[in-house]
Formats: structure tokens, C-alpha cells, sequence
């Protein structure tokens, strides 16, 4: 994914084309949430001015992440779009960091650093396994999970302290 500019330069009136597998696998390393990742199918096209090179690529694949109850092994495919801009002759004393826009290092465009933050963008906050409540532990020393609409038996239903008693009929209404 590196491309001298003169070797770009070649493709400035018809744009090229972009259709390659990168291996990513040593994101594994950069983040722990990403336990194996498919090699990354980038596809798109890069159009080439004078001035700047701009890249409309789409990147496909497959990560393997934990799951966020049970640590078990969840496949996450993702499809990422991406659009980047490189600025051949940045102006000078501009300062590009706030907008979305890079600059070549020495006369080679690399895609790879931008391809690899967006994928770790994409990892998801939380994901679950089709069979995280199977894992799930249901109970334990003086407490039990329940849903809402699951009705315990009379017997099993919590006491109330005695000392909060008084409060069991505060919001109750009496209209006299």
C-alpha cells in the first residue's frame, strides 16, 4: 500500500485502480481486543492532480474480538469506506493537522498507518457471542439473576428490611 509520486504521476489522466489483499496481522500486537483479523480486501480507486492524490477505497474483512460477557472467541466482519486525501505541494508554513488531509513522507504515499487506525476505529465498544447467555452465571451466594418479567415464587421473594418498612407505602396516595 506505498506508492512513490512518480509512480502516480503515470496515472494522473485516467486514476488507478486499486484491488488488493493486505495482511494485517500484526494488529493483533497494536491492540489485545483484536485476537486474529482476515487479510483486508481494499478495493477503490485513487485519483491523481497535479497537487494531491485523493484515494476512495473500500476495506472488507474479518476480526476476531472477545466477547463482552464471555471472553469467547465473536467473528465481526466489517466494511469500512474511506476517503483520504494526500497533499503533494502542501503550502508553505500551513499547518494541516486539523483538517483531514496528509502529507507524503519524503516522495512515498503510504495507505497502511490511515488502513490500520480506521480498522482499530471500528472495533466495536461491545459485542456478544450468540451463546453468551449459556455461559452467563444465573446465581450465586445469596443473590439469583432474573428478568423483570420472570416472577419468583412467594417464597423466594426478598423480605424488606425492617428498618425501611416505613418507606414500603410512601408513594402510596392518601386521599382523605
Amino acid at each position: 500500500m506505498k506508492w512513490s509520486i512518480i509512480q502516480l504521476q503515470k496515472y494522473r489522466d485516467r486514476g488507478l485502480e486499486i484491488d488488493e489483499k493486505v495482511d494485517l496481522t500484526e494488529l493483533t500486537t497494536l491492540d489485545n481486543d483484536i485476537r486474529r483479523i482476515s487479510p483486508v480486501h481494499i478495493t477503490g480507486r485513487a485519483d491523481i492532480r497535479h497537487d494531491q492524490v485523493v484515494f476512495h477505497v473500500k476495506a472488507t474483512g474479518e476480526m476476531v474480538v472477545p466477547c463482552s460477557r464471555t471472553l469467547v472467541d465473536v467473528s465481526y466482519p466489517f466494511d469500512l469506506p474511506l476517503t483520504e486525501t494526500f497533499l503533494l505541494k502542501p503550502e508553505e508554513g500551513e499547518s494541516y493537522e486539523a483538517e483531514d488531509v496528509h502529507l507524503p513522507e519524503g516522495n512515498v504515499i503510504d495507505l497502511r498507518p490511515i488502513l490500520e487506525e480506521a480498522i482499530i476505529l471500528e472495533i466495536p465498544m461491545q459485542i456478544f457471542s450468540e451463546d453468551a447467555d449459556k455461559h452467563v452465571v444465573q446465581s450465586g451466594k445469596d443473590w439469583t439473576f432474573f428478568e423483570e418479567e420472570d416472577e419468583l415464587p412467594e417464597k423466594e421473594k426478598p423480605s424488606v428490611d425492617p428498618r425501611l418498612a416505613g418507606l414500603q407505602n410512601f408513594f402510596t396516595s392518601n386521599e382523605e
